[in-house]
């Protein structure tokens, strides 16, 4: 396990998951979310986050979180590894509820923009 991909829906626990293999194995940890998205919440052009996703999968060891088909293509094929979470709607809704309640908190103690 030197490549791994974690997918599933949102609010399924990849980005924490991810964080946490990639911690035990010493591998960077990619994070598609952070890749697609530029400055004010505006996409990436598809040729900008190939690029991206292209130079981040280079390494030897990584840990993707995400599901973009657009880079399927670049990073599935290079994966040794897939985790698929699949938890039941009500765990998955507690905890968004959960991280939207928190991203507020922290948005109105002026932590996040």
């Amino acid at each position: 396990m030197q490549r791994i991909v974690i997918l599933g829906v949102s609010g399924s626990g990849k980005s924490t998951l991810a964080q946490n293999i990639s911690a035990i194995l010493g591998c960077s940890h990619i994070e598609l979310d952070a890749l697609h998205w530029e400055a004010d919440w505006k996409e990436a052009e598809v040729s900008v986050m190939q690029s991206r996703a292209n130079a981040a999968v280079q390494e030897t060891c990584w840990v993707v979180d995400g599901n973009y088909r657009i880079v399927r293509n670049i990073i599935w094929p290079l994966a040794d590894t897939f985790i698929w979470l699949d938890y039941p709607l009500y765990i998955i809704l507690y905890r968004l509820t959960i991280r939207t309640f928190d991203r507020v908190w922290e948005w109105r103690r002026g932590r996040i923009k």
